[in-house]
């Protein structure tokens, strides 16, 4: 699909020397592709009886889906989407696939099935603009699983049966217009709804699928109070907490007598909401929770053996464990740190062999990639902020280019690991900031709250903040600073070139909000049940009107000063192109003449290897003209 611009966007750039000069120690420029090109392979998986291996790799530009009998040499390709990526995919037996798609980004996904030998494929859920998900793939019952369709009504999903070889399907629960989740017990029984009014979040409890549900306790939405999954006799369940608590626990929940029975794992900083087990063995092993990085707290003696001895072989990586067979004797181990994508291992638990499968990226080489450091610092009001700081390698850290890049969500949160994005911007020379600004997750009930009505205000001062701590460190060149972010971090890029006009020297927006009454009032449908709970967290169009208009940046573009880089998906169905086009529109009115790409087959965010590589070939040279970092290569962007 060729790059669509709203207009002609020609950038000429003069190389001078001393932009080209490389200071000593400074690593070589790497192509922009090896950064955001598909992996090699990725998404491992092993079949249930530990026969086969499954992964994805490209295929004509896509992922795809492929299978290996483990100890064979022969390769079948399984799918062959050449429009998009294979979103994702699972075993369902030890014969057939599931995998999900949806149609140029509109998050509409489709279920689809096929044979481990290519055959059969199978279109499980053929409906326009029916959004699909699994509730349950009922690991014992080699025929059936249990999805949710939004079929009925485009806000709520119902629950349907469905027999993954033929495609037929029977309705075994419908959504009376209020729940939100649906979860079964060990045996596949649907017996727990999540409900809510807008505010108050709820959970329905029956004793078995015959049963009507009633409701076992309702919340506020502030208050968090949500199943993991059942206790291993299907009586009680474990559930993440934080009632009468700041940081969410794993607890054990005593459905009969409606109360918390016991903490099973509590961190007086962080959240705590993982919560690990054996399906064979019917035991927990163990939590795992984000300080700066993933930590793991492991319980159980047999999976802290296992987890020793890959600790003892894989030196200097972080892993996880991503997958194992039904007999858990057999396991898929991912490797990752903040300078390498890792690789995938297979580990033979009775033999303690760990095998390496596939380096992911073996392109890019570590020596070449720089730290990602963890970082706090204090806001004006006194708040303690988490971020991570990329130094660009081999070069002092003083007076450099910065890209600021707030993260998307809001309720979200940066996390340590590799990121293209962060290892090519210090690459190209910049130093990158992210933070976890208030209202980020991981940091407890208040820290989260903090963000309520926010937008624009306390929420930024925090970003601003960060950038302030940079130039007093000496380590930003206040001259050149840029802004980067997408989702909700457009939104704080948009926000930060308006309210604080003479802080950046330009800005990058991907995929942002610019209006707060045409975001929330073109949420996607499923969306709806939470319109209130959103008009507490962001505000409301009426009650709020003078607040939301004043952390609109639409509506202030008079202030902007610097230049702005505008990148949209056509079919985004969370923030709506209608969201860039009004900035833009604003901008031209003002005489700005502001790149603007638009691609026709995405949504929220760019997917396609292609899209990525216009995207962000476009920003490279943005930030080189701007903010005078390092530039591989000339490319013309144009129409």
């Amino acid at each position: 699909m060729k790059l669509l611009l709203a207009f002609s966007f020609l950038l000429v750039v003069f190389l001078t020397p001393d932009l080209l000069a490389q200071p000593k120690g400074e690593v070589p420029l790497i192509p922009m592709k090896d950064f955001f090109k598909n992996p090699e392979k990725r998404s491992y998986s092993i079949s249930p009886d530990g026969e086969y291996l499954s992964w994805m790799q490209p295929w004509e530009t896509r992922m795809n889906v492929f299978v290996q009998k483990i100890g064979e040499d022969e390769v079948i390709q399984v799918t062959f989407a050449t429009e998009r990526d294979i979103a994702g995919y699972f075993w369902k037996g030890n014969d057939r696939i599931i995998y999900v798609q949806d149609t140029k980004g509109d998050e509409n996904f489709r279920l689809y099935a096929v044979d481990k030998d290519g055959k059969n494929q199978k279109d499980l859920t053929p409906f326009e603009k029916v959004r699909a998900g699994v509730v349950d793939d009922l690991k014992d019952i080699p025929d059936e699983m249990l999805i949710q369709l939004n079929k009925r009504n485009p806000q709520i999903f119902d629950v349907y049966r469905i027999n993954v070889n033929t495609g037929e399907m029977s309705q075994i629960a419908e959504n009376p217009g209020n729940i939100t989740g649906w979860i079964t017990d060990h045996s596949g029984k649907l017996r727990v709804a999540l409900t809510t009014d807008g505010v108050n979040t709820g959970i329905l409890y029956r004793n078995k699928e015959e049963d009507t549900f009633k409701e076992l306790i309702t919340t506020n939405f502030k208050e968090t109070l949500y199943p993991v999954f059942f206790t291993f006799d299907n009586k009680d369940l474990y559930m993440i907490s934080n009632i009468e608590r700041d940081k969410t626990a794993i607890v054990e929940y005593d459905i009969a007598a409606n109360k918390e029975k016991k903490v099973i794992y509590e961190n007086p900083e962080f959240d705590v909401s993982n919560l690990m087990y054996s399906e064979k063995r019917k035991v927990l092993i163990g939590v795992s929770f984000l300080s700066w990085k993933n930590e793991y707290e492991i319980f159980d003696d047999q999976a802290k053996e296992v987890y020793n001895d890959l600790e003892s072989k894989l030196k200097g990586y972080e892993f996880a464990v991503t997958g194992n067979n039904k007999e858990e004797d057999k396991l898929l181990v991912r490797t990752y740190s903040d300078k390498s994508l890792g690789a995938y291992y297979f580990y033979d638990v009775n033999k303690k062999d760990l095998r390496k499968l596939i380096d992911v990226s073996p392109w890019l080489k570590e020596e070449n990639m720089t730290d990602q450091k963890p970082i706090t610092y204090k806001t004006r009001d006194g708040l303690t902020i988490h971020g991570y700081l990329t130094l660009p390698k081999g070069v002092d850290a003083k007076n450099l280019p910065v890209v600021v890049h707030p993260h998307g969500g809001p309720w979200a949160r940066d996390s340590w690991g590799f990121n293209p994005e962060l290892q090519f911007l210090a690459n190209r020379g910049y130093a990158v900031l992210q933070m976890n600004f208030r209202g980020s997750t991981g940091y407890g009930k208040d820290f989260w709250m903090k963000s309520f009505k926010e937008w624009g205000k306390k929420m930024q001062d925090d970003i601003t903040d960060g950038v302030n701590w940079l130039i007093e460190e000496k380590i930003a060149d206040p001259e050149r600073i840029g802004i980067y972010g997408g989702s909700y971090g457009g939104y704080a890029t948009l926000a930060g070139v308006t309210f604080t006009p003479d802080l950046y020297t330009c800005g990058v927006d991907y995929v942002g909000v610019a209006n707060l009454f045409t975001f929330m009032n073109s949420i996607p449908p499923y969306w709806e049940p939470y319109r209130e709970m959103l008009y507490e967290m962001v505000g409301h169009p009426q009650k709020d009107s003078l607040d939301l208009y004043a952390a609109s940046p639409v509506f202030h573009v008079d202030n902007i000063k610097v230049p702005l880089l505008i990148a949209q998906g056509a079919n985004d169905p969370r923030v709506n192109k209608n969201e860039s086009d009004q900035m833009v529109a604003a901008l031209q009115k003002k005489g700005i003449d502001v790149p603007y790409m638009v691609k026709d087959n995405e949504g929220h965010g760019f997917r396609n290897e292609e899209n990525r590589f216009d995207f962000y070939g476009a920003m490279e040279q943005f930030f080189f003209k701007h903010l005078g970092g390092r530039m591989a290569e000339i490319e013309e962007i144009k129409e």
